[in-house]
């Protein structure tokens, strides 16, 4: 959970997710995707995995996806799709797998950079990105190619 202030007020990436909510900032990039994607289900869903990779690469995943929920949900929505369609999986993938990237990409990654220097073999940002593109892109791309076999292919 992101940092709170004394007094209870959201800080950081729970206080920017709130913002773009309740100012309509959500609703707008929702519309343009509908707009953008139509019904396109395979469009789209390879879109918003390889877009929700990248992302998450350089914010971490967790306040990236609760702002995406409810864009992906009017996404579904427009398709005529329910709880298990395609664009929850992209999304889920993208996000997931993207957060392998870079140091800043998931907690976890952050919490193994802390515990690697406690134990004297410290990992910097560039070491672990070196390695951790490398390890996005081979994933990314296998995730891509499940999600066009398992939900477009196979139907």
């Amino acid at each position: 959970m992101a940092a709170r202030s004394p007094a209870g007020i959201p800080q950081g990436e729970e206080a920017f997710t709130l913002v773009a909510v309740d100012t309509g900032v959500i609703d707008e990039v929702s519309k343009a995707l509908a707009d953008a994607i139509g019904t396109d289900e395979l469009g789209g869903s390879l879109t918003l995995l390889g877009a929700s990779a990248v992302l998450s690469g350089v914010v971490d995943n967790i306040p990236y996806v609760a702002t995406m929920a409810p864009i992906t949900s009017d996404l579904v929505h427009n398709m005529g799709g329910g709880s298990d369609h395609v664009m929850w999986w992209a999304l889920a993938l993208g996000a997931d797998l993207g957060g392998n990237a870079t140091a800043i990409g998931a907690s976890a990654n952050v919490v193994v950079l802390g515990i690697a220097e406690r134990n004297r073999q410290p990992i910097t940002f560039w070491q672990f990105t070196k390695y951790g593109l490398i390890v996005t892109v081979v994933t990314v791309t296998i995730s891509l190619g499940y999600v066009w076999l398992r939900y477009f292919a196979l139907g």
